[in-house]
């Protein structure tokens, strides 16, 4: 079945280039009247401007599409409320958020300044708070809602000099797990997308295929994600046209107790990381149950 989004209204944040760009014109082109939401700030966050955000409406518009710009920085939550309810007042509905803005302070975590490192923060984590706070309970209202929070495997799994990067494209996940947890009961679907692409953001990397990593091939995972059969609490990764999901898994692990448990944990650490028979856990308290059965189980015996 054809994925539409006829009648829903979307806003997409950083969509002045690059995989923003790429989004909200596939949102347009399938129907959704599109907020196209850029500062126009340099790849570090520095200055600003509308003139990113207007050409991405003047390519909607010119497809036959509708959308209108918006140049709120996503760190300025009065901003980014204003933002909403203008659009409110204009389309009335909100139906699709895709937090996508985002900057790039990259050094080592010796060289780097706290201030680059609360900087990024701010953007990507709690830009994303911001807009999906202005949207939540509009959602609600509503009984359906689809968020994307884009996360990285920088935060997954680690990138050599990008500590603040990283730190937040983490945290975008656990807010993701969260949401989608006291979402359900609104049909508000929360995933995360950890995208691969060639952008202004990864333009200082060396050794990529660069023309097979068009953002406009990360954007069909977008879609998905953001549709009505959309699944929710994902983490979909995509580049090149390849796609797959990550985990955040848990182990069964060992029992460990006495004035010796530091050096059972050491010496049964292979038995505590093995991974045959791990789990997704639906919340965080499965860690806590297994733990706690662990116990009961060594207690009784």
């Amino acid at each position: 079945m054809t994925i539409r989004f006829d009648g829903q209204v979307a806003i997409v944040t950083g969509a002045g280039g690059g995989l923003g760009r790429e989004h909200a014109l596939a949102l347009a082109a399938r129907g959704a009247k599109v907020v196209v939401n850029d500062l126009g700030g340099a790849r570090d966050g520095s200055g600003g401007s509308a003139t990113a955000a207007e050409a991405v409406v003047a390519e909607i518009e010119a497809a036959g599409g509708e959308a209108m710009a918006n140049a709120a920085s996503v760190t300025d939550a009065a901003a980014v409320e204003a933002m909403v309810a203008e659009v409110m007042a204009r389309w009335g509905r909100i139906d699709i958020l895709v937090n996508n803005a985002g900057i790039l302070r990259d050094k080592s975590f010796a060289k780097m300044e706290l201030a680059d490192f609360r900087l990024v923060m701010e953007v990507h984590l709690m830009g994303a708070v911001h807009c999906t706070k202005a949207v939540w309970d509009i959602m609600r209202a509503q009984n359906y809602g689809r968020i994307v929070m884009t996360t990285s495997s920088s935060g997954l799994f680690g990138n050599f000099g990008q500590a603040n990067y990283g730190a937040a494209k983490m945290a975008l996940v656990g807010l993701m797990q969260t949401l989608a947890i006291e979402g359900a009961k609104n049909d508000i679907r929360v995933n995360a997308l950890a995208p691969t692409a060639h952008t202004r953001m990864t333009e200082d990397l060396q050794g990529l295929p660069l023309e097979a990593l068009g953002p406009e091939l990360v954007t069909p995972g977008l879609l998905h994600l953001v549709s009505r059969d959309a699944p929710t609490r994902a983490i979909l990764a995509a580049g090149a046209g390849g796609f797959e999901r990550a985990y955040v898994t848990l182990t069964q692990g060992d029992f460990a107790v006495g004035s010796d448990a530091p050096e059972q944990v050491a010496a049964r650490f292979d038995a505590i990381s093995d991974r045959s028979h791990e789990i997704v856990p639906d919340m965080g308290a499965a860690q806590g149950m297994i733990e706690l059965t662990k116990a009961q189980t060594h207690h009784s015996s």
